[in-house]
This record gives C-alpha cells, sequence and structure tokens, in this order.
C-alpha cells in the first residue's frame, strides 16, 4: 500500500462529475489498483475514489502550470472558480469505462510504500456468522427457487456474504447484518458496482438481509434498488438442519 500525503485538486468526469477544491489529503494507492482520497474526517468513508480494475499514470508537469478544472466539471458552487495554484504533478487514474480521476498535485509532503502481506480477512461475530450459515443452508428463505452459487464470494474489496441465484437464473448478491444501517447498504453497494463489471454475473441484484434494519438504511436501500430482508434469527435456528456435517 502506498500512502501520500498532499495538497491536490481532485475531479471526477465520468457518468458523474465532481470537484475538490486544493487542500490538504490522504491518497492511499492498494495493491488491488484502487485508489481513495480521504481527509481528516469523515470516518473510513473517502471523499473520492476509483475502484479496480483501474490505472493510474502520474505525470510531470512544466513549472508554474495553473491547475484547471477539466472539461465537464463544474466548481462546487454556481459561479466559484478554484483559486489559481501551481500544479506539480498530475496522477490520471482511469478504469475500464473510460471515466477519470484526475488528482492534481500542488505539494507532496509525505509518501511511503508498505508491504501489508495477505489479509486474514474479517472475523464476524457469532450471531451474524451463524446467520449467514443458517441462510446459506435454507436460501429459499430469501424466495422461491433461490439457490446457493457461494457463500464468502470474493471480490477485489471483500468477501460478499451470499451469492445465490433467483428462480430466472439471475445473479442475487447478498449482504447479512445483525443490525442493518447506512454502512451496510454502502457496503453492498460497492460489491454490487463490481460484481456487474463481469459479464459473467452480470446483471447482479442485491438483498441486504439482517435482524433489524434502520428506516434509514431501508429507505437508501430500495432507492438504488437494493431488496431488504429482515431475518428471524430464532426462526432460522428451528429450521437448523440436524444432519452432521463437515463444512
Amino acid at each position: 500500500m502506498r500512502l501520500v500525503i498532499a495538497r491536490c485538486q481532485v475531479d471526477y468526469v465520468g457518468r458523474l462529475t465532481a470537484h475538490l477544491p486544493m487542500a490538504r489529503r490522504l491518497l492511499l494507492i492498494k495493491a488491488d489498483g484502487s485508489v481513495l482520497v480521504h481527509s481528516d474526517g469523515g470516518s473510513y468513508k473517502p471523499l473520492n475514489w476509483m475502484s479496480p480494475p483501474c490505472w493510474l499514470v502520474e505525470q510531470e508537469v512544466p513549472d508554474a502550470m495553473p491547475a484547471e478544472l477539466p472539461d465537464g466539471v463544474r466548481p462546487l458552487r454556481e459561479g466559484q472558480t478554484p483559486e489559481p495554484v501551481t500544479a506539480k504533478a498530475l496522477w490520471v487514474v482511469t478504469n475500464k469505462a473510460g471515466e477519470e480521476l484526475r488528482i492534481t498535485i500542488e505539494e507532496i509532503e509525505h509518501d511511503s510504500s508498505h508491504e501489508l502481506g495477505v489479509d486474514p480477512g474479517l472475523v464476524k461475530d457469532g450471531v451474524e456468522a451463524h446467520l449467514q450459515e443458517l441462510l446459506a443452508e435454507h436460501v429459499t428463505k430469501l424466495g422461491e427457487g433461490y439457490t446457493l452459487v457461494r457463500r464468502e464470494y470474493m471480490t477485489a474489496i471483500g468477501p460478499v456474504d451470499l451469492l445465490c441465484r433467483d428462480a430466472d437464473g439471475a445473479t442475487v448478491a447478498v449482504e447479512i447484518k445483525r443490525r442493518g444501517d447506512i454502512d451496510g447498504v454502502e457496503q453492498l453497494t460497492r460489491y454490487l458496482e463490481l460484481l456487474n463489471l463481469d459479464p459473467l454475473l452480470a446483471p447482479v441484484a442485491g438483498v441486504f438481509a439482517a435482524q433489524q434494519i434502520k428506516p434509514q438504511a431501508k429507505t437508501l436501500a430500495e432507492y438504488r434498488g437494493i431488496r431488504c430482508l429482515t431475518l428471524d434469527y430464532d426462526e432460522l435456528r428451528g429450521t437448523e438442519s440436524n444432519v452432521f456435517r463437515l463444512f
């Protein structure tokens, strides 16, 4: 992983356009190719990012070159114009769709790389892990005709709890939580973005399953076309098979 603290301006050009004015930020370049832009706030969420597969090209620019907004990108407020700055480098991150994350760097304060090795993955609490096992075994709780493809289906940013097929054979990704909040919906949204890049899986629908789902999370999920499912842990435990199994 490469960590860069820099004074930079960030512009996203693609299906949507976004502009971050010049400020000091943390840039993360991960081994999987993803690039994330963080501020010193907002919890774990980046201000902007590019998910893999994507490619980073670092370009040097002539001294005293002004940093300008790319075509199609507008300032944060109508009538606002970026302050003139001197750009020392331009990073262009491009994905398969041709969208660009353009990072104009005025000054780099820190630049280091670290080998993190293979991550063992997230160890979930007992109830959440057991919910995943039970729902995998009784996958028709998601709907008639559902079949399980795989538990812990790996993506570039982590494993999807369950990958299933519905009665029509369409792919469905299921994220399981004990308490469903907005962060869980955001997590599933990122998984769906990556899974839908795979032509063998797309189109991929999403199901957000939890024992309790907060109203705000349900509203966001439904807005994004993700179905919500409330799980009854005791009911699932009552249907648990008593047949011995290795896994």
